[in-house]
């Protein structure tokens, strides 16, 4: 049932660390915008230790929760069922506690990254190229499952990692190949270069940015730009940052949690670079 303007509800991201997270500031904003004066958006500091303590706290005044590291796995034993696209890469970012209390969870990373693309024309692409294997390359590999008809190139720094992103590509469907960290210049001439690292990591890689790169999604959104970023920008390539992820990925998450829809993205993007710009 769409949440009415009178309702009180609450809602939170949970993660550690989580001092630095940018869902209050959309999330509340999206509240605004959609006349819901009664509820509220809220940060909590919680570890995979104090996760199940944690829920054991939530009364029926919950909407729902965003989660970020280190819970996305973490919380799945805590949940009645999860959909079939957070089952897809083991890992919840969204519960919405349901009139008939369960808990429920998903993934809004995965379609929140698609949704991201397509913003900025990506519809579609032969073959594309992902930096790193972290947390965040399964999902980023889940959401090129989607859009890429050929070959995923998955450069990794380690043979463990190495393993983990076949048996993604394995359980994904999708038509991976491994490649070494040493090599990851050449994933910069691919029509899509999705960068999943942590801030620091590809700023090497920016002296080899081709004079016409195509398409470049950076995950991160703080700092911003990314020193490959800023260098594929001033080539004239195609850039699609990490706030345009998590205002995606946010919209989602507002729309299950409170049954209104279209949630407001242009009012949630600004107030994302707002609160990015005052840092």
């Amino acid at each position: 049932m769409p949440a009415r303007a009178t309702d009180r509800r609450r809602a939170a991201v949970l993660g550690s660390p989580i001092a630095h997270s940018l869902s209050p500031v959309l999330h509340r904003t999206a509240y605004a915008e959609l006349g819901l004066d009664g509820w509220t958006y809220d940060r909590f500091e919680v570890d995979e230790k104090a996760l199940p303590g944690f829920f054991e706290t939530l009364g029926p005044g919950w909407a729902g929760l965003s989660l970020t590291m280190p819970l996305k796995r973490a919380v799945i034993p805590l949940l009645d069922g999860i959909s079939d696209t957070a089952a897809s890469v083991d890992a919840v970012n969204t519960v919405v506690f349901t009139q008939d209390g369960r808990r429920t969870g998903d993934n809004t990373d995965i379609p929140g990254m698609v949704a991201a693309l397509r913003e900025h024309g990506i519809d579609e692409v032969d073959t594309a190229a992902v930096l790193g294997a972290g947390a965040t390359a399964s999902s980023a590999l889940a959401a090129l499952a989607r859009i890429c008809t050929g070959e995923i190139v998955v450069y990794v720094r380690s043979a463990a990692r190495a393993a983990e992103m076949r048996q993604w590509a394995e359980r994904l469907g999708a038509a991976v190949r491994i490649a070494d960290w040493d090599d990851a210049e050449q994933a910069l001439h691919a029509p899509l270069v999705v960068s999943t690292t942590p801030a620091g990591v590809t700023d090497p890689l920016a002296r080899a940015v081709p004079e016409r790169p195509a398409a470049l999604f950076d995950v991160l959104y703080d700092p911003w730009p990314t020193v490959l970023a800023a260098r594929w920008s001033a080539y004239g390539g195609a850039v699609v940052g990490g706030l345009d992820l998590l205002v995606h990925q946010a919209v989602l998450q507002v729309e299950q949690m409170t049954g209104r829809a279209p949630a407001p993205l242009e009012a949630m993007r600004k107030a994302g670079e707002r609160a990015l710009a005052a840092r």
